[in-house]
C-alpha cells in the first residue's frame, strides 16, 4: 500500500522510521593527522603502547593510546570516542570523571590538544600541543 492510499483510508500519515542507535561521529581531520604523527614518534622511539585501550570494568571509557612501559593514557582532543566537548560542561564533567578514575588506577592522563588554540585547564590532566608530542616522548624515553 502506498502513502496516499494508507492516508485516504486512515486519515494519517506513515509513521516514519527511526534509527535506533545513532553511530560515532566521525574524527575531525587534526585529530587522525595527530594520531597519525603520534603513532609514527611511538613506533620510531620504539615505545610500547597500545590504541583503542579501555579499562575492563568500564564499557564506554576509552583512551586512544596507551603507553605500557610507563603506565600512561594518552588522549588526542577531538577523537570520535568523546563526540567532542563542545564547551558542554556535562561532558567536560564526565572527562574529568574519567581522568579521575584513571588516576587512582595509577595511571597518568595527557591529553593532546590538536587545535593551534586552546584554553588551558590546571584542574584537569597535563595538556601538550601535538606538534610537541615527539618532543614530549623524546624526554621521556
Amino acid at each position: 500500500m502506498d502513502s496516499t492510499e494508507y492516508f485516504w483510508l486512515t486519515r494519517k500519515k506513515e509513521p516514519k522510521t527511526k534509527p535506533k542507535s545513532r553511530p560515532l561521529p566521525k574524527a575531525t581531520q587534526k585529530y587522525l593527522e595527530a594520531e597519525e604523527e603520534f603513532t609514527e614518534a611511538l613506533d620510531n622511539l620504539e615505545i610500547k603502547y597500545e590504541k583503542k585501550f579501555q579499562f575492563k570494568s568500564t564499557k564506554h571509557w576509552r583512551f586512544d593510546f596507551h603507553l605500557i612501559e610507563h603506565r600512561i593514557l594518552v588522549e588526542i582532543a577531538g577523537g570520535p570516542w568523546s563526540g567532542g566537548r563542545k564547551g558542554k560542561l556535562a561532558t567536560k564533567a564526565w572527562s574529568m570523571d574519567r581522568y579521575d578514575v584513571a588516576e587512582s588506577m595509577g595511571y597518568t592522563v595527557v591529553r593532546l590538544e590538536a587545535a593551534p588554540r586552546f584554553k588551558i585547564n590546571e584542574s584537569g590532566p597535563l595538556q601538550i600541543q601535538a606538534h610537541f608530542a615527539s618532543q614530549w616522548l623524546k624526554n621521556l624515553k
